[in-house]
């Protein structure tokens, strides 16, 4: 399992990856799923493979676009001596949604964004003409960078959003279908979502079991097998993440930063900090440079993007 991290440009709710760079041999030398910090939508213009989700392999053949949710695990092979042609857009659903309607109804709002996140999705743009005609016009609008296209590509996303919302419905979230990853898929995904929301919270493996309704030993269990990781080493890897881009941002106090990276006492976060990047949390802020580098050395791999 790969941790592809991406850094949302300043101020923006989405960024694509777009153009010739794309169009390539997907897979090569790689034998593991990957996950993002942001939703994912791609679109296949041509080529053919496999797209697996969780533990669903799925063919693709170009016309296609893929709807995937943050932390959930995913990769794209192509079919041998076959290039394909995908571009990807980025999006921190959750802002684009609240900024559009969160404060008319935020209990709606958060319907949706549960929804959305409820399942990855692949679909084919001749079975849903208006969502695919949806994914193309924001690619070209962020290819074409013209007067306030961050604006328009944002309106257009948030239609595009309020479909797949509207496709994932109550009912279908809990049917068995080849869209959906597995139940430890779909478990582990949930799990990494509450984390990365609740990093700065107290959190205990016990309760991260609860939700899944499972034994403490069985999650663990269940964790480590797809993280390759233990849950609270990986809390504490994203605890770490998150300090160093306050460390690098900005100038406040260690301690304070300790605190609200969810370290309950300074020499916690040491402790946590100097095993993880090598160095202390002092030391680190006088050489950022090393934050990209370091990183790469966690158990989950990872960069900013690819």
């Amino acid at each position: 399992m790969e941790f592809r991290y991406y850094r949302m440009p300043e101020g923006r709710k989405l960024f694509a990856l777009l153009g010739e760079k794309w169009r390539q041999y997907y897979g090569r030398d790689e034998d593991f799923l990957h996950f993002h910090n942001y939703m994912e939508i791609g679109y296949c213009y041509e080529g053919s493979g496999v797209l697996t989700l969780g533990k669903k392999d799925l063919r693709f053949g170009g016309g296609e676009f893929s709807v995937i949710p943050q932390n959930y695990p995913h990769t794209t092979n192509s079919d041998d001596e076959t290039i394909s042609r995908w571009e990807f857009l980025f999006v921190d659903a959750d802002a684009v949604l609240r900024a559009a309607h969160g404060g008319d109804n935020p209990m709606r709002t958060e319907r949706m964004i549960r929804r959305i996140n409820s399942r990855a999705r692949f679909l084919r743009e001749k079975d849903y003409p208006e969502l695919g005609a949806q994914v193309r016009a924001i690619l070209d609008i962020m290819r074409k960078t013209e007067e306030f296209y961050q604006e328009e590509a944002t309106g257009l996303l948030t239609s595009f959003l309020a479909g797949i919302a509207r496709l994932n419905t109550e009912s279908s979230e809990h049917e068995e279908s080849g869209m959906e990853g597995s139940k430890f898929s779909d478990m582990i995904a949930h799990v990494l979502e509450y984390i990365n929301a609740h990093y700065n919270e107290p959190i205990k493996v016990k309760e991260l079991a609860d939700m899944c309704h499972i034994s403490e030993t069985h999650f663990r269990r269940i964790f480590s097998s797809y993280m390759n990781t233990g849950p609270l080493e990986y809390i504490n890897q994203v605890r770490i993440r998150m300090a160093c881009e306050q460390l690098k941002r900005t100038d406040e106090p260690i301690a304070e930063i300790a605190a609200k990276c969810g370290f309950s006492t300074n020499s916690t976060f040491n402790r946590n900090f100097r095993q993880y990047m090598g160095v202390t949390p002092m030391e680190w802020r006088r050489r950022p440079e090393n934050y990209e580098r370091e990183l790469l050395k966690f158990d989950i791999h990872s960069e900013e993007g690819w």
